[in-house]
């Protein structure tokens, strides 16, 4: 178990004095799908756009877990959903991706403004005819002198639209393969980028989701990000990341929904008793707890051994298919535990299980995460 320390513990409370703005009409800014952008700067104005990324560039210099720690308040008190996919995605796609494998000038190039909130980043891997089947990308990149040409289509690109800064992967070697993958740095106003607008979404809806396209795209050389052919290995970090980073923020959800069931339990009197002392309540509620713990456990276990440098392909996809299939789990029987008022949109219930959802797909889905966890049986 865990100690966390009085400065972790800190941290995390240092959150509550913003989650009023926050959460302020979450459920209207669901409704418009329209990115909030005045709690994106509260946000900054919070340190968080920051936390793991180095104080010589303004951010709060944390480490893999105490930045778990924090993400998981957030998402216990943050209810917007979009907006705590958007925080993940900025951190680790373009944050991390830069801190671990940009050379100095890029670093300093690039991190203060991530840090601030002023350079939104994003990354796109999914190709619309590839998904999930990453490395057998379309995308080319062509070196020309001391340039790269980029030319293809990414879909699915998480804050996209709103992106200042994409780390872009695409293939520079001949056949597909780990060692043909290029991870690029390429800005918005590039010549050739072209971002398309957000498309709508069943759930995160303040998330904005969009293609990239990339015509002709001329990005420096040195903007790879890692060594030319070494995307795999910029992705497999990131990635790691993003699963630990994503999925700590919805146990955070679900530790919130969870103690918002239990109070309704105690307090709501059916046939003149509180509904929480009726079993096909109580083991509801019960099973919420367990799952809980779970997704916890594989979460912060795995981020233990990623951080001390073991091998967590299984542990990481494990980790990401229990706790995304225990987030819409709970949200489900929250619903049922609400009854009529977890069916209404005013109760925030039914977009909790909205957002849920999307957890079994990106990143990875269930299925992809079964395949890895048994091809590592070596069942495949």
């Amino acid at each position: 178990m865990i100690k966390w320390t009085a400065e972790q513990d800190a941290l995390r409370s240092g959150l509550i004095p913003w989650l009023d703005v926050l959460n302020e009409e979450h459920i209207k800014w669901d409704e418009r799908g329209e990115f909030p952008w005045d709690k994106w700067w509260a946000l900054a104005r919070s340190g968080l756009l920051g936390l793991p990324l180095g104080e010589q560039w303004g951010g709060l210099g944390q480490d893999l877990l105490t930045t778990m720690y924090v993400l998981e308040g957030l998402g216990e008190g943050c209810r917007d959903g979009g907006l705590n996919f958007c925080v993940s995605t900025h951190l680790v796609s373009t944050g991390v991706a830069v801190q671990r494998f940009g050379t100095p000038e890029l670093r300093d190039r690039y991190l203060p403004g991530v840090c601030s909130g002023e350079t939104i980043g994003a990354h796109a891997i999914t190709e619309p005819e590839g998904g999930s089947d990453a490395l057998n990308m379309r995308t080319r990149a062509e070196r020309d002198g001391d340039d790269f040409v980029l030319t293809g289509t990414k879909a699915f690109v998480s804050n996209g639209p709103i992106a200042d800064l994409v780390v872009v992967y695409a293939r520079t070697g001949r056949t597909a393969g780990p060692l043909s993958t290029t991870a690029f740095l390429v800005e918005r106003d590039a010549p050739g980028v072209h971002l398309a607008p957000a498309e709508p979404t069943m759930g995160l809806r303040t998330s904005p989701l969009g293609s990239l396209h990339l015509d002709g795209c001329r990005v420096p050389a040195t903007n790879v990000l890692g060594r030319i052919g070494g995307g795999f290995l910029v992705l497999d970090h990131v990635m790691k990341w993003e699963i630990l980073c994503s999925f700590v923020i919805s146990a955070g959800a679900m530790r919130h929904r969870l103690d918002r069931c239990v109070q309704h339990a105690r307090q709501r009197k059916q046939f003149g008793v509180p509904i929480g002392s009726h079993q096909a309540i109580s083991h509801r509620l019960v099973e919420m707890e367990i799952a809980l713990r779970t997704a916890r456990s594989w979460l912060y276990d795995t981020a233990v051994r990623f951080a001390a440098g073991e091998n967590v392909t299984t542990d990481i996809a494990i980790a990401k298919l229990v706790t995304s299939e225990a987030n819409v789990s709970s949200a489900l029987a929250a619903v049922q535990v609400l009854g009529g008022a977890g069916f209404l949109v005013e109760s925030g219930i039914e977009k909790e299980l909205r957002d849920a959802v999307g957890g079994t797909i990106y990143s990875g889905t269930s299925e992809i995460q079964r395949n890895r966890i048994a091809a590592m049986l070596g069942l495949g």
